[in-house]
C-alpha cells in the first residue's frame, strides 16, 4: 500500500500568466522515499499540497493506491503530512501533541498510550512527553512533528521543507533519523525541499522542477552523473558545474571542442553521439564538474589539452581547496588538494578529466548525452 500515481496533473492559479505545476506525470512505488527539488517558486510544495488534497487539482488525475482520489477529502487519504513550522499546539503537551490525531480518530485509549510511547521511544523522546512546546529547541520540536505524523500510521508521508528551521548540525542529524525511519517503517515518503544537498543524500529518486515543469527524474548519483539539461546540471552539484562555451568542429576525421582560449582533442568515446548530429560544426557548452578539473602549478609551452587561467581567489573548506581561476571569459572553479596552495594572479595551466566531460546544445540547453566513460 501506498502507491500513488500523477496523470498529468496541473494547477492554475487565476490571475496568473503560466501554470503552477505544468503537466505532472509520474508514478511512485511502494516504499519509495521520493524527493522534489527546485528553486523557490518551481511548484514542488504546490504539487504536494495537490497530493495531501489541501490544493485542488486544475487538470488530470491523482490516484492513491490504484483509488481516484482528486475529490477526496484530505482526511481519507490516508497520509500524515509534516510541515516547515512544525504546527504543534502550544497548550498541550508533547504526549497530546503526538495522540490529537489518533484522539480525533477515535482511536482507543490504550492503544493510542501504546502507540504515542513506541513512536518516543523510537524518536528518542520519552523524557519530554510532559512538556510543552515553548520548553523545546527547534530539533525535539521537529522530532514531535515526525512523531505525531508517525502514530498515525499512515500508507503516505508528506514532508514539506521541514528541516530548514534547524542549525546545519541538526539538519544533519535529523537528516539521518528521517532516512532511518523511511527504511525502518517502509512507507512511501514524499520530501520538498530546495537544498539540493539535502535532495542528493536522502531520495532513491529525486524529481528536479522548474517553473512547474519537471525537469528529470532520476536516483541521486544518475542526477549527478548525467544531467539531462543545463538547469540539472548547474543546480545539482556543490560547487556547480562549470561552463565553458565554444564549438565542436571535425577536423580530419578527429572532433576537437575549441574557443578562443583552448582546443581539445576529445576523445573517441564521443564520435558516435556527435556524428549522429550530422554537423561539421555546432555550438555548445561544455561542462565539467570541479573535481575534474586539473590544475598544474606553470603553464607548459602551449601543452596539449591544457590552457592558462588566472586565479581569482582560493577557499579552504578543510578536506579540500576550490580555486577560483578565469579562462579568458570563461569562470571555472577547481577542487583540488588543500596540501597545494594557490595565489590570487598565479597562473596554472588548467585542464580537464576527458573521459567526464558533459555538452550541452547552446541553444536549447539540452545534454547531448556524450559524456561517460564508455565509448
Amino acid at each position: 500500500m501506498g502507491s500513488i500515481t500523477f496523470n498529468h496533473v496541473s494547477k492554475h492559479y487565476k490571475g496568473e500568466s503560466r501554470p503552477a505545476v505544468n503537466d505532472f506525470h509520474l508514478s511512485i512505488e511502494e516504499g519509495e522515499f521520493l524527493v522534489l527539488v527546485g528553486p523557490s517558486g518551481c511548484g514542488k510544495s504546490t504539487t504536494l499540497r495537490m497530493l495531501a488534497g489541501l490544493e485542488e487539482i486544475s487538470d488530470g488525475e491523482l490516484y492513491i493506491d490504484d483509488k481516484f482520489v482528486n475529490y477526496v477529502s484530505p482526511k481519507d487519504r490516508d497520509i500524515a503530512m509534516v510541515f516547515q513550522n512544525y504546527a504543534l499546539y502550544p497548550n498541550l503537551t508533547v504526549y497530546e501533541n503526538i495522540a490529537l490525531g489518533l484522539k480525533l480518530r477515535k482511536t482507543a485509549k490504550y492503544d493510542i498510550e501504546l502507540r504515542v510511547n513506541r513512536v518516543a521511544k523510537i524518536l528518542e523522546i520519552s523524557h519530554l512527553l510532559d512538556r510543552k512546546p515553548s520548553q523545546l529547541s527547534g530539533g525535539q520540536k521537529q522530532r514531535v512533528a515526525l512523531g505525531r505524523a508517525i502514530a498515525r500510521e499512515p500508507q503516505v508521508f508528506l514532508m514539506d521543507e521541514p528541516l530548514s528551521n534547524l542549525d546545519a548540525k541538526l539538519r544533519a542529524q535529523t537528516r539521518a533519523e528521517i532516512i532511518k525511519l523511511q527504511a525502518d517503517l517502509k512507507r512511501t515518503m514524499v520530501y520538498v525541499t530546495h537544498d539540493q544537498v539535502e535532495a542528493m543524500t536522502m531520495g532513491t529518486r529525486i524529481v528536479v522542477m522548474k517553473d512547474g515543469i519537471i525537469q528529470q527524474v532520476a536516483p541521486p548519483r544518475q542526477l549527478y552523473d548525467e544531467p539531462a539539461n543545463l538547469f540539472v546540471a548547474g543546480f545539482i552539484g556543490s560547487p556547480q558545474m562549470n561552463f565553458v562555451q565554444g564549438i565542436v568542429t571535425l577536423e580530419e576525421g578527429r572532433f576537437y571542442f575549441n574557443n578562443k582560449r583552448m582546443k581539445l582533442l576529445l576523445p573517441r568515446q564521443y564520435d558516435f553521439q556527435f556524428e549522429k548530429l550530422n554537423r561539421s560544426v555546432r555550438n555548445v557548452l561544455l561542462g565539467v564538474r570541479p573535481e575534474h578539473v586539473l590544475l598544474k602549478p606553470e603553464q607548459q609551452d602551449e601543452e596539449d589539452g591544457y590552457a592558462s587561467g588566472i586565479v581569482q581567489m582560493t577557499e579552504v573548506t578543510g578536506a579540500d581547496s576550490y580555486v577560483y581561476l578565469t579562462v579568458g571569459e570563461s569562470k571555472i572553479i577547481a577542487r583540488t588538494d588543500p596540501g597545494i596552495t594557490y595565489s590570487k594572479d598565479d597562473k596554472p595551466a588548467i585542464g580537464f578529466n576527458m573521459g567526464k566531460l558533459h555538452f550541452f546544445d547552446e541553444n536549447t540547453g539540452v545534454s547531448l548525452k556524450v559524456g561517460g566513460d564508455e565509448g
